[in-house]
């Protein structure tokens, strides 16, 4: 059994982003949200919600850009993770009743299905939005 994790991150407005090589190391996390905050408007600022992993923890090592705040969620709370939805989504649709040789193999089908998700954006939007959290000012 090999165990991984993807660095993902996504906007309803249907601008999406991934990370790769896998890791939980926080080096990698910074080079994410300083992907993400290139991508944030001008004078704007972005609010990421994380679930509890370690490496999305504040902290000396991971480097929050200005623009970007992070909004930790319950513990043990997946159905308030929109990303959780997103690799439902693959699962059911790429990802299902497969065997992989390598940790190779596993990288190289989650980037086909990520890049296969991404060409459309109304999933991507229908997904990532939750009409109980939006709020209008």
């Amino acid at each position: 059994i090999i165990a991984m994790t993807l660095l993902t991150s996504l906007a309803p407005s249907a601008r999406s982003a991934a990370w790769g090589p896998p890791s939980s190391r926080p080096a990698p996390t910074s080079h994410h949200l300083a992907e993400i905050s290139t991508q944030v408007a001008p004078g704007a600022h972005a609010v990421l919600i994380c679930d509890g992993a370690g490496w999305h923890q504040k902290g000396d090592r991971l480097k929050q850009p200005e623009n970007i705040s992070l909004l930790p969620l319950p513990p043990f709370s997946p159905e308030l993770n929109p990303m959780e939805n997103v690799w439902s989504y693959l699962r059911q649709n790429m990802l299902y009743a497969r065997v992989w040789e390598s940790y190779d193999d596993i990288l190289k089908a989650c980037k086909a299905a990520w890049n296969w998700f991404v060409q459309d954006p109304d999933p991507i939007a229908a997904i990532g939005k939750r009409d109980w959290a939006w709020v209008s000012v």
